[in-house]
């Protein structure tokens, strides 16, 4: 079991960067695949990056790619998405995830989830 606490969100101006972190306050994330997921009120969460235990194995949505990099440190228990060239439509409550197996696209094969970040992304 883990848990996950977001944390890096803010208010940047568009075509800025912020870097966001997920640590554990409870567990290890090591043997873990962690996503990045984000929702806009109104609409269904939706996936933007995973990366396998080891670190590699990076999957991004296509809105993203290009843009974000997502990382970890095993050593640290932390996870991180890089987020640059932000657009206004990359506002929204981000949110990290943990899940054993396999790199997965699905949030619901996602069993532990952060509380959440906000980033908001002025035009």
């Amino acid at each position: 079991q883990v848990q996950l606490v977001e944390s890096g969100g803010g208010l940047v101006q568009a075509g800025g960067s912020l870097r966001l972190s997920c640590s554990a306050s409870l567990g290890a994330i090591r043997t873990y695949e962690m996503g990045w997921f984000r929702q806009t009120p109104g609409k269904d969460r939706e996936f933007v990056a995973a990366i396998g235990w080891s670190g590699s194995g990076t999957h991004y949505a296509d809105s993203v790619k290009g843009r974000f990099t997502i990382s970890r440190d095993n050593d640290k228990n932390t996870a991180y998405l890089q987020m640059k060239s932000l657009k206004p439509e990359d506002t929204a409550v981000y949110y990290c995830a943990a899940k054993r197996g396999g790199s997965s696209y699905n949030i619901d094969d996602y069993s532990y989830w952060g509380q959440g970040t906000q980033v908001t992304v002025s035009s």
